[in-house]
């Protein structure tokens, strides 16, 4: 069986599913799905959190129950990105940030040049900074070579559901970067997404909306987990090469006829 962990800046991450805290029903249920899916870690907005009163909002849920991942989502500016990490880690006491860097608030897309700045910035400063990117094979090599302890490829646009669209870019970005570890941020839509992410050799998915808003997030986030091992273990089987033509599955020799 494969169980092998994912380590990121020397720190070991038991799953390969993370997931996002935003839009779930309840903050019972969000419990409940983060509990189902064995997250490996969970990310919360800055922006969302009381940090000087955590029972004022549910980051007293999360706080010793699950490896919290802050984020920056909601900046436009690579200033407004920097403050915001510098924030958390006097807050949360964490070094760890997922940086976020939107150019219009319509498509959510990650503006590259902000956040190519606030990257260097936040490298600069200390911080572990995996960082939510475009699906730019340009763009992810950069964000390595700066020293992003990790890239975060979009499969959609946030909160689209829309699934991976482009497959083969992101296996080009995977190929291009083999060592660094890559994760799928962003637009799946079922489990059915989460496992062809993990087929194309990513080394995890985050997952928000697809189980924030289903009809039963602590099902779909069960599905969620079940889906990302599967296509784990199918990655490391290796799947036969696909061919334009028919492959008969039993042989021909010995037919009691001749073709």
């Amino acid at each position: 069986m494969v169980k092998e962990s994912l380590r990121i800046a020397g720190v070991e991450i038991e799953s390969r599913l993370w997931v996002g805290t935003a839009r779930y029903p309840s903050p019972e249920v969000m419990v409940k799905a983060l509990e189902a899916a064995q997250a490996g870690l969970v990310t919360v907005s800055v922006r969302r959190l009381n940090l000087q009163n955590p029972q004022e909002t549910f980051l007293e849920l999360l706080m010793g129950r699950f490896r919290l991942l802050p984020n920056t989502a909601g900046c436009y500016t690579a200033e407004e990105a920097v403050f915001l990490a510098e924030l958390s880690r006097a807050a949360l006491e964490t070094n760890w940030i997922k940086l976020e860097v939107i150019g219009d608030e319509r498509t959510l897309w990650p503006e590259a040049e902000q956040l190519l700045q606030a990257a260097r910035t936040l490298v600069r400063q200390g911080f572990v900074v995996l960082a939510y990117a475009p699906d730019d094979p340009i763009v992810c090599q950069r964000l390595a070579d700066i020293g992003c302890a990790a890239v975060m490829p979009l499969a959609a646009p946030i909160g689209s559901g829309q699934g991976i669209r482009d497959p083969e870019r992101l296996l080009l970005i995977r190929h291009k970067m083999p060592e660094i570890p890559l994760i799928i941020d962003a637009g799946l839509g079922s489990p059915s997404d989460a496992a062809l992410a993990m087929e194309l050799g990513y080394d995890a998915v985050l997952v928000n909306t697809a189980i924030a808003e289903a009809e039963n997030p602590v099902l779909m986030a069960e599905a969620m987990r079940l889906a990302v091992e599967a296509g784990r273990r199918a990655y490391h089987a290796g799947r036969i090469p696909k061919v334009s033509y028919a492959r008969p599955t039993s042989p021909l020799e010995g037919l009691p006829w001749e073709r």
